[in-house]
């Protein structure tokens, strides 16, 4: 287990969670469709085990995000909900499973991520490639984004990962340099700078995502967008960092959602194509419109 920052009293009383962070419980039959299909075919949703605010919108429009290779993670990053430890033997049946319920729900842009697996050899590649793949062949009119995790500079692993004709692929650096030994020990940044770089020089429309509020700069965030740009990123999403557990890294900050419209502002300015910025907004909000950024 990492050890957690140290956070003062003062940073604590900063940290009040404000009514515009508040999320409305997931209800509607659009839900329970949706509820019903991912327990039918026993599917992983990173709506469910990232704890996402948006799960009760996104799952009542009938989309959802799925997690493949299993919901056990080999990094202990201080901010997911995502259980760490040894992960058990992927089902090689995974891909066809996900792609007939991505079918059968009939969604137009599906979302693909997963745990990292640094234990396997090719970091899970070859489901990866298999998932799109399936899905792409039940369902062709279905545009497909996949968040892959860190390869580890698996160079081979991430071009099969993103060969299988996805549109978008996304990986996020989370937060800024400084912050990783805190809230990523396990990542590097400059890696993942690298990972989106060859992605682009690849022909693929790039994504990667930031939480606010553990504790950045503003100037930390503007050089952050600077290197992205830099290594070839296309869009971006910004999000409020919350607090899964007791057990996670704190909020340090809950950031006023004019900051984020100041940082969608900068982010364009900068050279970034699109900007998803809100207290809200996670990897996959409003992912279906990301597909018509031009590469």
């Amino acid at each position: 287990m990492i050890d957690l920052p140290v956070v003062s009293q003062e940073e604590k009383k900063k940290a009040k969670k404000p009514d515009w962070l508040r999320v409305k419980l997931p209800i509607g039959k659009e839900y329970a469709k949706v509820r019903k299909l991912v327990d039918e075919h026993k599917l992983h949703t990173i709506c469910e085990s990232g704890s996402c605010p948006n799960m009760g919108e996104c799952w009542g429009a009938g989309t959802a995000t799925f997690m493949i290779l299993g919901n056990v993670c080999t990094r202990s990053c201080s901010f997911c909900a995502v259980a760490t430890g040894r992960p058990p033997e992927y089902d090689e049946q995974e891909p066809k499973r996900v792609a007939e319920a991505i079918y059968k729900m009939g969604v137009k842009h599906a979302v693909l991520t997963s745990v990292n697996r640094d234990e396997l050899k090719d970091r899970g590649a070859e489901i990866w490639y298999q998932t799109v793949v399936q899905t792409k062949q039940l369902s062709p009119e279905t545009t497909i984004e996949t968040l892959i995790p860190d390869v580890k500079s698996n160079w081979d692993a991430l071009y099969r990962m993103i060969e299988a004709g996805q549109e978008v692929v996304s990986h996020n650096v989370e937060t800024v340099p400084s912050l990783y030994r805190r809230v990523r020990p396990q990542a590097k940044y400059q890696r993942s700078l690298d990972q989106i770089k060859l992605t682009k020089e690849y022909g693929k429309r790039t994504k990667s995502g930031i939480m606010v509020g553990l504790g950045e700069t503003k100037e930390e965030m503007f050089k952050s967008m600077d290197d992205l740009v830099a290594h070839g990123l296309d869009i971006l999403t910004i999000g409020q960092y919350l607090q899964p557990t007791k057990r996670h890294h704190e909020v340090i900050e809950y950031v006023h959602p004019d900051v984020f419209d100041m940082y969608r502002e900068e982010g364009l300015k900068r050279g970034l194509k699109y900007v998803e910025s809100g207290p809200l907004v996670r990897s996959s909000y409003h992912a279906e419109r990301h597909v018509n950024v031009p590469i």
